[in-house]
């Protein structure tokens, strides 16, 4: 085999694996991007509605609780001693004389807020909620209240 033939035989093998043209790189970044714009919208809204969705069963949770503490001593806690009763015994306000820690500690909201209580409630006997993402009475959207009433 002459000289040349090799040489053009190994430029053509060196070619042919040489990896990707620019026009090829600058493609595939395309529809990556693309790609991208399609899905991640839907994924950060879904941050925001899993909170939600934490907030309802954390409020739920809390019901269940305040249930089981009226069981126990025939009243929900009042609202000076509020929802820390359900896991230290109230030392004032009425006497608990059936209680037991009914939770290991009390959750923060999604929004890493302290959840409200209100006895007498407004909506119920009382009422347990999260202030929603902005942290205010009231709202629409992801700044409604999440309540026991819901």
């Amino acid at each position: 085999m002459s000289a040349v033939t090799r040489w053009s035989t190994v430029t053509r093998s060196r070619r042919v694996t040489g990896g990707f043209t620019l026009v090829e790189l600058l493609v595939i970044l395309v529809i990556i991007g693309v790609l991208a714009a399609l899905i991640v919208p839907n994924v950060i809204g879904r941050a925001d509605e899993s909170r939600v969705t934490a907030a309802r069963a954390d409020v739920g949770n809390l019901m269940q609780a305040l249930k089981l503490y009226r069981l126990d001593n025939q009243r929900y806690p009042s609202q000076e001693q509020g929802l820390q009763a359900l896991v230290q015994r109230p030392t004032s306000g009425p006497p608990a004389p059936n209680w037991r820690p009914y939770l290991d500690k009390l959750p923060n909201d999604p929004w890493d807020r302290p959840y409200q209580y209100l006895n007498p409630g407004v909506y119920g006997e009382v009422d347990v909620f999260s202030l929603g993402a902005d942290g205010q009475p009231g709202g629409d959207g992801l700044d409604a209240d999440i309540g026991s009433w819901q």
